[in-house]
């Protein structure tokens, strides 16, 4: 079956979340690696214990939460301004170095490209703006729609019901191999960048492709239009 569109996460997918460490390095000299990652655990944990308990409150939220919750796990003294400018910071991430060519390559073959992200929405703009690729998606799909976050079936939902089309004519693209998992478990083609080799998740199911880079997700893509 042709795949119609491609929706890509965008925390850890498009944009290195990591590269927030510099900002903390200067902040808290040496701690900027573990505090990214504490960071970025708690936040991704919190979204799922906000999901099951049906306490939803924004992305940014979330991520603000889950960064003062590192802050104080690793006894770092996390004032008003360090807050402020970590926070700025998260709506600066990096592209991935694979992010402009995977992009520019699916738009010139014409495919309908868009996202759907943990994030809200006001978020994600700031976001897909500061990378320099906004240009590049034709519908930003939040979480925040549904007031829940992956894997919760009704944030996948969003894809079938904004691009009219069924979710196994959709490709969705994520470096969180549980969100691909996600996606497969409603019905979408999902494929899973694995950059850093790890270990497929005992879920169940996997993936429909795995690859090391964004590349690997559109030369996937390419060879099912071909069938």
């Amino acid at each position: 079956m042709s795949i119609r569109a491609v929706l890509f996460d965008v925390f850890g997918t498009l944009l290195d979340v990591h590269s927030v460490g510099a900002r903390a390095d200067q902040l808290f000299p040496g701690q900027g690696q573990r505090l990214t990652q504490l960071w970025r655990d708690k936040q991704i944990e919190y979204t799922r214990l906000r999901t099951m308990s049906s306490r939803y409150v924004p992305f940014t939220q979330v991520t603000e939460d889950a960064l003062q919750f590192a802050c104080e796990a690793l006894k770092l003294p996390l004032d008003a301004a360090a807050r402020g400018l970590l926070m700025h910071e998260y709506t600066q991430l990096a592209p991935y170095a694979d992010a402009v060519p995977a992009l520019q390559k699916l738009q010139q073959a014409g495919t309908t490209i868009g996202v759907l992200s943990n994030g809200d929405p006001g978020l994600i703009e700031d976001v897909l703006h500061g990378a320099q690729i906004a240009e590049y998606f034709d519908v930003l799909l939040s979480a925040d729609q549904v007031h829940a976050y992956k894997t919760a079936p009704p944030v996948y939902e969003l894809g079938p019901l904004t691009l009219k089309h069924p979710a196994h004519e959709l490709l969705l693209v994520s470096s969180n191999c549980w969100d691909a998992i996600g996606a497969k478990w409603y019905g979408y083609v999902s494929f899973w960048v694995n950059r850093g080799g790890a270990p497929l998740d005992r879920l169940g199911v996997r993936p429909d492709g795995i690859g090391a880079s964004l590349a690997d997700a559109v030369d996937f893509l390419l060879q099912r239009r071909k069938h």
